[in-house]
């Protein structure tokens, strides 16, 4: 019962519409309660216009707080989407009514309307996470990583490193497991000394065979706040993964997303810095290090992409364009123009020890006019179509892309914003071309 409770689908109208309507049920009869019981009282109906006042009133202080945090003072770094003001509104409306209540008096009056104040909370929380596409079940909303813990066996110093596989000369063994699976490793800061979390591997079916052929490599980078799950849990990385490696003999990349936070509220912006931490040598040197120890993978960057959301995009930007030679594909879904950990004079005092030469040396924009030429590189670019402020950074970034050489893509989420399910959108319609571009087969849209 309890699996059962943990799996229940939250983003469904089958608990969806009945928080819907107990909420609204609850919040009317607060509304109305002096009505019930005096309904030709003068003084009832004041009381009831007071309550009424009070639902304006929160809903305008509602307004003003989103407005405030989040295109003032810009605190989560994203624009919200009308959907998520309304609820904020409508939620602070309520609590405000509630107030106005627990003054007028009457227990029972009190304690209804918290019942209503409780019932509006959550569906103001179910609200929110539909419009971001978050959480799809109460798993992961308490589970940070849900993957088993497993250590995995060195690579045998006999099998060499080389080209991708030919798709035309492998062949599914028999036993092959039909689906790839995702396992929970430590990848230690050996040269970084960086205390990352536990990183989530996921092994198409072809690497879990008994002599598994030369595959690509694809780095994934979580979004800020966040962890290494978050990509395969809400972005869904895995299913679009499986569909793949359906369609093609168990073939896929080995993706590897290491922690380039160390925390969900750290964001060391992928730079090697005192104050946050060296998490770019953690990501470009220990955690390639450990993949090529551990792993039979290609050895040139034709073979090795990055994938990141938001904050991860930005480092997919970064750690593409300034090691080529790593990197020969990226899908940057959101990225930002600059490393950004709070405002401007912040981002610089934490991040490059106070440098601002640093600081703009680190952008995506400037290490692509320093590099110059490209040769073979692909950079595919995601952003969600009612997300403006990023559909500017998308094209500023992808425009300098063209320019140093690259071959680049964009892929819009029709009509969502910086949320997951542009994610999941771009994952889907994005990713096949870079699977491509590191030699494995072609294909549509993995739907």
């Amino acid at each position: 019962m309890l699996h059962d409770l943990l799996h229940l689908t939250i983003t469904g109208r089958d608990v969806l519409v009945p928080v819907y309507v107990i909420a609204g049920f609850l919040t009317l009869w607060t509304l109305a309660g002096p009505l019930r019981r005096r309904p030709a009282d003068r003084a009832a109906l004041f009381a009831v216009l007071v309550r009424l006042g009070a639902l304006v009133a929160g809903a305008g202080i509602g307004l003003l707080l989103v407005w405030w945090v989040g295109d003032v003072q810009d605190a989560f770094g994203v624009a919200f989407t009308p959907v998520t003001r309304g609820w904020f509104a409508f939620g602070c409306a309520v609590i405000a009514m509630w107030l106005v209540v627990l003054v007028q008096g009457g227990w029972s009056r009190r304690i209804v309307g918290l019942t209503a104040v409780c019932a509006v909370a959550l569906s103001v929380g179910l609200g929110i996470n539909v419009d971001f596409g978050f959480y799809k079940n109460i798993q992961q909303a308490i589970a940070t990583n849900p993957y088993p813990s497993r250590t995995l066996p060195l690579k045998p110093a006999t099998v060499p490193d080389g080209s991708v596989v030919e798709p035309a000369s492998w062949h599914a063994p028999a036993g092959m497991p039909t689906r790839g699976e995702a396992v929970s490793v430590r990848i230690p800061g050996t040269v970084s000394h960086f205390h990352g979390r536990k990183a989530v591997v996921w092994l198409p079916p072809a690497a879990r065979t008994a002599n598994p052929p030369t595959l690509p490599v694809l780095v994934a980078l979580s979004g800020q706040p966040g962890q290494p799950a978050d990509l395969f849990q809400t972005g869904a990385l895995d299913q679009v993964l499986n569909r793949y490696a359906a369609a093609h003999d168990g073939l896929g990349p080995i993706v590897v997303a290491p922690d380039q936070l160390g925390a969900p509220a750290r964001n060391p912006m992928c730079v090697d810095s005192r104050r946050l931490g060296r998490a770019a040598s953690y990501v470009m040197i220990d955690t390639v290090d450990w993949v090529k120890q551990h792993f039979r993978v290609a050895s040139g960057p034709n073979g090795w992409g990055v994938v990141g959301f938001s904050e991860g995009a930005t480092c997919a930007m970064q750690f593409s364009t300034a090691r080529p030679d790593v990197f020969g594909s990226a899908l940057a879904i959101s990225s930002e123009l600059v490393p950004t950990n709070g405002d401007e004079h912040h981002t610089i005092a934490v991040g490059f020890g106070g440098s601002a030469a640093a600081y703009r040396a680190a952008a995506p924009v400037a290490i692509m006019q320093r590099h110059g030429r490209y040769q073979d590189h692909l950079t595919v670019f995601g952003v969600g179509g009612a997300d403006a402020p990023y559909k500017v950074s998308t094209a500023t970034l992808r425009a300098a892309a063209e320019h140093a050489g690259m071959q680049t893509a964009l892929v819009v989420s029709p009509g969502s914003a910086h949320d997951w399910n542009t994610v999941r959108y771009v994952l889907r319609n994005g990713l096949p071309a870079v699977l491509t571009h590191m030699g494995l087969p072609g294909t549509g849209a993995t739907r």
